[in-house]
């Protein structure tokens, strides 16, 4: 090419580039649902935990962005302005504990153009909690409260009701999510995306990720809910999410820049949405556009959204418009559809083999032990904040309430959240409490003194409470009363009943006289404190009050007290006048060393029954109905999993995955101590070093309470551990029990649902049927068609154990019940000959000396009609199975329960 024709070209190239020129696009985003097109709900939405890795504050301010950058004020700020650029644009808010912290800071202007977007439907309040609550740990009266204080803002502030259920993280769901924070709040629908993977495959496949739940067995229909599974997460099809750092290819509409890329993307579109619909039922599909604390740059989103709707609804093949869930229900309900039924729970929960995300229903139970106290004192401060009259200036519940409903979140109670964030939990508790607790004071010498005035008292000014008595710690009642001096105990019942209990408070004297407010005496005992209570009282009050304790405590004081609904009633301890008066002091009737066969303990309809030798657990008594059983307890742990190079997930604050379960044994003779009185026999008990217990029996009553101390747990082996306490009886369940949900209702667990509540139910073996405690499997494997290799293995030596240290049998038809064993042939353990065959081509060698030989057992040859394999102890048997292809036994029939 000459140079003379390179210019030519030049030239040419040049002016076709400056004849196209870049000009402003008005995209159309007007578009509404088309009825014989698939329509794409695209649902802008950001998912902001309150708290998690970060603490609420620190995630509304974007502080501590080290451990992760977000900023929910960035979210917020920038997304009313890109709602305020385009009146097409939607999003949705969930969370309005972070909500709250931005109404506060914004001018009245910007308040009226919020409201303006709330009213228009542009921006829409979905769920409206103060957060998006844990579903497997909460109570559900935590879950309705925590839920009205949201509601209640967004009706006061916009007069408006969420209309749907938006819980799209909880790690499994709750039957009493569906029908009582669902369906019970005015819920048309319910969405969320975290389900079992192995239900949600088989979902997929039959298009039933969209059901009614119908969650109560006794409200039925009347409190059913539509929902909603999305496909996959909470986030859009991959390559269609836009926050600034995110690497999806952006709509590239500028024909003056390189990459430009509208069909090519209007593609990507089309193929996910069919995708999607071809797992959904009717024409219409949700696309949750966000995830994790998005939109803090909201125009990065709506811009190419604003591109896909324009562009692909051009294409016409599919249609794409801004929703809400609302709006996607409304679509829903508009077709007419027939949706499968869902009843019972969504528990538990796993995203992937080996991975139940079931370790959260015990992580950080000292923060769920705290949660759930101040839970029933909030019940009753702010019945007793009914009964003074609340004052909005002066001390109320309202700080105890707000850290209560931020404490539901699905990265609180849980215990998946970050030490310092648990931290953060509990100091907002403590600040509640603590308003809480000056209400309360005041709120019972009001109710007191307004008494006492008519009866010409003397006023009461100083109501004190121990909120420490967990540790056994209570300055006001282990004062030592001198004489003429009096302590008066209010005692408050906040349920709609009478009750009768039994108080028990910390006393540093045996000196004590009870009386009731008439002046009658009433019976009282002292019980001495345990070791591990004493010491867990030293170690916790001094890192309390910064300085250890002067004088000893000895007892705990137990009465019984009688108290009418809603109310209180009040009892005096004072010193005794005469001797004879005082407490009665529990008798230790039995330690270590006793050699009677039995100790029974309780003085009234139950007893308890334990080994004298062991002073073990062995039966329970109940005179009344005639009950007699035999129970044993036990301790264990679980050994935390770590996960390998194959299967990397190891057990944690989420995830439960063990190493197996090892049981706790005494290194010595168990201490074991009885203590009666004439309120309630008490029995201690130190298992080892570290795990001790007190069991109570009251007199009055027919259940036993039991109060474990266990730690520090030794890790100096370097396993980590959970431990458990384990309760054995008779009784026949047939593999039945139940597990309360949320503490309101029991879903029923059996083996026809097993614990997954999906898998059709499936067992690999004869249901009726499972191996000896003694035995195990250890190999099942297809080696070909029809051709199988077993291993199964004794796990004890001879004489280690005088029950399991037997011969056991495994019946191989119960193993294989679906089909027709035709052959069985013993192998050698690495199955590569027949035994037979080894065991007489094995050399004998000969044996210098007089040594003894022991009788060797096992397990004899494998008849071929009975099918039943003997092990004896140790022994590890090998065989191939053969199937008899023609002659399958038809398999039972399973069903899917929705």
């Amino acid at each position: 090419m000459t140079m003379a024709t390179a210019a030519v070209l030049f030239a040419v190239l040049l002016a076709a580039i400056t004849v196209a020129e870049s000009e402003y696009i008005d995209y159309n985003t007007t578009h509404k649902i088309i009825a014989d097109k698939i329509n794409v709900h695209l649902v802008p939405h950001s998912h902001d935990d309150v708290g998690w890795l970060k603490t609420v504050d620190q995630y509304y301010v974007g502080s501590n962005n080290s451990i992760r950058g977000a900023c929910v004020q960035n979210v917020l700020d920038s997304v009313i302005s890109a709602l305020l650029e385009d009146k097409n644009r939607k999003f949705i808010y969930v969370e309005m504990a972070f909500f709250q912290r931005w109404w506060r800071q914004q001018s009245k202007a910007k308040k009226t153009k919020v409201k303006e977007l709330v009213d228009s439907g542009q921006l829409e309040f979905i769920n409206g909690g103060m957060c998006m609550h844990d579903e497997a740990t909460p109570h559900y009266i935590d879950l309705i409260d925590q839920t009205t204080l949201g509601h209640q803002f967004i009706k006061e502030e916009f007069g408006k009701t969420p209309r749907v259920g938006w819980q799209i993280d909880p790690f499994g769901h709750s039957a009493v999510q569906a029908y009582l924070l669902g369906a019970e709040l005015g819920f048309d629908s319910l969405f969320f995306a975290r389900i079992d993977y192995q239900d949600r495959a088989k979902r997929l496949k039959q298009k039933t990720l969209e059901v009614v739940w119908r969650g109560s067995r006794s409200l039925g229909s009347s409190s059913q809910i539509f929902t909603g599974i999305f496909p996959r997460h909470y986030d859009p099809p991959d390559g269609f999410t836009f926050e600034i750092n995110d690497v999806s290819p952006p709509i590239q509409d500028d024909i003056l820049l390189f990459d430009y890329n509208v069909q090519e993307r209007v593609n990507d579109f089309v193929s996910a949405a069919l995708a999607q619909a071809n797992v959904t039922r009717t024409n219409h599909i949700m696309w949750t556009m966000g995830t994790d604390f998005r939109y803090q740059y909201a125009n990065s989103w709506f811009r190419q959204m604003d591109k896909f709707i324009h562009y692909v609804n051009q294409d016409g093949r599919v249609n794409a418009l801004y929703s809400t869930p609302s709006i996607y229900t409304d679509a829903k309900y508009a077709a007419n559809e027939q949706w499968p039924l869902k009843i019972d729970d969504f528990f538990p929960y796993a995203d992937h083999a080996n991975a139940y995300w079931t370790g959260y229903f015990t992580s950080r139970p000292a923060l769920k032990g705290y949660v759930r106290v101040l839970s029933g004192y909030y019940q009753a401060a702010r019945q007793l904040e009914f009964f003074k009259g609340r004052n909005e200036s002066g001390p109320n519940t309202d700080a105890l309430a707000d850290a209560l409903a931020i404490a539901q979140h699905h990265d609180a109670v849980s215990g998946t959240e970050r030490q310092h964030v648990a931290a953060d939990y509990a100091k907002r508790l403590s600040i509640g409490y603590a308003e809480a607790e000056e209400l309360v004071a005041s709120a019972l010498a009001f109710l007191v003194n307004r008494r006492l005035s008519s009866h010409e008292g003397n006023p009461v000014s100083d109501f004190q409470q121990c909120p420490l008595l967990n540790i056994s710690y209570c300055p006001p009642s282990e004062a030592t009363l001198p004489n003429q001096k009096i302590l008066v105990i209010v005692v408050y019942n906040p349920l709609a009943w009478k009750r009768n209990e039994v108080v028990q408070i910390p006393v540093s004297t045996r000196e004590v006289f009870v009386q009731d407010s008439t002046g009658k005496e009433i019976e009282s005992q002292l019980l001495p404190l345990s070791n591990a209570t004493m010491s867990i009282r030293k170690q916790y009050v001094k890192a309390y009050i910064g300085k250890s304790l002067g004088e000893e405590l000895k007892y705990w004081l137990a009465f019984p007290v009688s108290v009418p609904p809603l109310g209180f009633s009040t009892y005096i301890l004072s010193r005794p006048e005469r001797t004879g008066r005082s407490s009665t002091i529990s008798m230790v009737c039995r330690s270590e060393g006793s050699v009677n066969n039995s100790v029974e303990v309780g003085q009234g309809n139950l007893k308890l029954l334990y080994s004298a030798d062991e002073g073990k657990l062995t039966h329970y008594v109940n005179s009344r109905n005639l009950v007699t059983a035999s129970v044993e307890q036990s301790y264990s742990y679980y050994s935390g999993n770590n996960g390998t190079d194959k299967d990397p997930q190891a057990s944690g604050a989420y995830v439960f995955r063990s190493n197996g379960s090892f049981p706790i044994k005494s290194d010595h003779q168990a201490s074991f101590t009885v203590l009666r009185g004439p309120i309630l026999d008490e029995v201690h008990q130190q298992v080892n070093p570290w795990v001790s217990q007190i069991t109570r029996i009251f007199k009055e009553k027919e259940h036993a309470e039991v109060e474990f101390t266990v730690g520090p747990i030794p890790i100096d082996d370097g396993i980590g551990k959970e431990i458990i306490t384990q309760f054995t009886t008779t009784m026949e369940t047939n593999r039945t029990f139940y597990t309360d949900s949320n503490g309101r209702d029991f879903i029923k667990r059996d083996e026809d649902k097993g614990l997954h509540f999906k898998k059709s139910t499936f067992s690999g073996i004869d249901s009726s049927y499972s191996l000896p405690n003694n035995t195990a499997l250890l190999t099942l494997q297809e080696f070909e068609k029809g051709k199988v290799l077993l291993r199964l293995a004794h796990l004890y030596e001879i004489e280690e154990d005088k029950d399991y240290s037997v011969k056991a049998s495994v019946e191989l038809k119960k193993l294989f019940p679906n089909k027709k064993i035709s052959k069985v042939t013993e192998m050698s353990l690495s199955a590569n000959q027949e035994r037979t065959e080894m065991e007489k081509n094995k050399l004998v060698w000969k044996v210098g000396g007089s040594i003894e030989k022991p009788k060797v057992v096992r397990g004899g040859p494998v008849d071929p009609a009975e099918l039943v394999v003997e092990l004896a102890p140790m022994e590890i048997r090998t065989f191939f199975i053969f199937f008899d292809l023609l002659q399958t036994v038809p398999e039972v029939e399973n069903h899917w329960v929705m």
